[in-house]
């Protein structure tokens, strides 16, 4: 199965939990592509999206990941099946805000997430691409082609 891996950072966090999951999925006989910078052009919405982002501001979204949250809020999203890892500091009281627009924004398209999202307080797992990988490496065997 080929799985896009959409990357929403600002320090770096959500990319080596991106490349973490990467790694993990090739191990597993997936096809995984890590998209730094994603855009509608380089993904291929028929395969399974993972989007994997952090949240800065005032519970805003990575300036790299906007564009193709902005895009994907214009299209018809039904028959996408997605997958949402946030990354968040429950010191702030926008926790993962960022992980929810992404969810509010394509299931309000028609996508249909596979998982409730999973979010990642740094403040208590300082190395989330850990976490990451051993929950969704749990979840793996109920995702179907």
């Amino acid at each position: 199965m080929d799985v896009n891996i959409a990357i929403g950072s600002v320090l770096g966090a959500s990319e080596y939990v991106a490349e973490a999951v990467e790694a993990m999925l090739k191990t597993k006989g997936y096809n995984a592509t890590c998209h730094f910078t994603p855009s509608i052009s380089d993904i291929n919405l028929e395969q399974l999206l993972v989007i994997i982002t952090s949240t800065h501001g005032a519970g805003d979204l990575p300036d790299n990941i906007q564009p193709f949250i902005k895009d994907l809020a214009g299209k018809d999203l039904t028959g996408v099946r997605a997958i949402i890892i946030g990354l968040g500091d429950s010191s702030y009281d926008t926790f993962c805000a960022a992980s929810l627009t992404v969810e509010s924004t394509i299931v309000g398209a028609g996508a249909s997430l596979l998982f409730p999202v999973f979010q990642i307080d740094v403040l208590h797992h300082p190395i989330p691409e850990e976490l990451a990988v051993e929950w969704l490496s749990t979840k793996l065997s109920t995702i179907t082609a």
